[in-house]
């Protein structure tokens, strides 16, 4: 039983290895997004798994679909207050958009 164990964890640890050599960092894969893109583009990517548009995002946390559009298009800041609202909307942690 030993035996089978230690043997299934070091293929776990190939397999680890092998994987980690296949990926590369994010910001490489997405040259276009700078640190200022990033909190839109994750607010756009998360209402858009939820399948929700901006309108029904804004009745939800009450901030103007006007200013949903400038947040995903890093035109408006995500301040913490703002993030928490979406956090909780989204059904996700707000620090994905700070």
């Amino acid at each position: 039983m030993l035996e089978l164990t230690r043997k299934s964890h070091i293929k776990q640890q190939h397999i680890q290895k092998k994987n980690k050599k296949e990926t590369i960092p994010w910001r490489k894969a997405f040259k276009e997004y700078d640190d200022k893109a990033i909190p839109g583009v994750t607010l756009r990517g998360a209402r858009g798994k939820e399948g929700i548009t901006q309108i029904e995002l804004s009745g939800k946390t009450g901030i103007p679909q006007g200013h949903i559009s400038e947040m995903e298009n890093g035109k408006r800041q995500i301040g913490k207050n703002i993030a928490k609202k979406l956090g909780n909307a989204l059904g996700i942690g707000y620090l994905v958009f700070l």
